[in-house]
């Protein structure tokens, strides 16, 4: 069972799988600061002074912090738009990589080609000539 898992663990995908995690966690952390700490104070200065992440609802002993929420479908908007951008350029490089195959061209004989190949031709008519080519 130990061998298996090594085998298992140690496959390309799984460490590629890893470090995407690990980069995916770390970009997270900096697009939650660039919100928190500069979209959303630009966004309340623009509205007045609102601190966005103090916006709640208290009702009795419980609070509602919708302003929290808010931060946080912003997060996830940047995110999903940061991935978008990402793989949209990755495929616009594979696309370059793969350059389509161009039809071949259809093959013109020059003028001298072509007399040889219609004297052949009459040769061959004739039953004078055995297998020219």
């Amino acid at each position: 069972m130990w061998k298996e898992f090594k085998a298992f663990a140690l496959k390309g995908n799984v460490l590629d799988l890893a470090v995407g995690v690990i980069i995916g966690g770390a970009f997270g952390k900096i697009v939650s600061s660039l919100v928190a700490d500069i979209i959303m104070p630009l966004v309340g200065i623009l509205l007045g002074g609102y601190d966005f992440q103090e916006l709640s609802y208290t009702v009795g002993d419980s609070a509602i912090k919708y302003g929290q929420f808010l931060q946080t479908t912003i997060d996830f908007f940047i995110i999903a738009f940061s991935i978008f951008l990402f793989i949209k350029l990755l495929t616009k490089l594979q696309r370059k990589k793969e350059k389509p195959v161009e039809p071949a061209k259809p093959i013109v004989p020059s003028r001298e080609e072509a007399l040889l190949a219609e004297i052949r031709d009459l040769l061959k008519a004739q039953g004078g000539a055995k297998d020219v080519h």
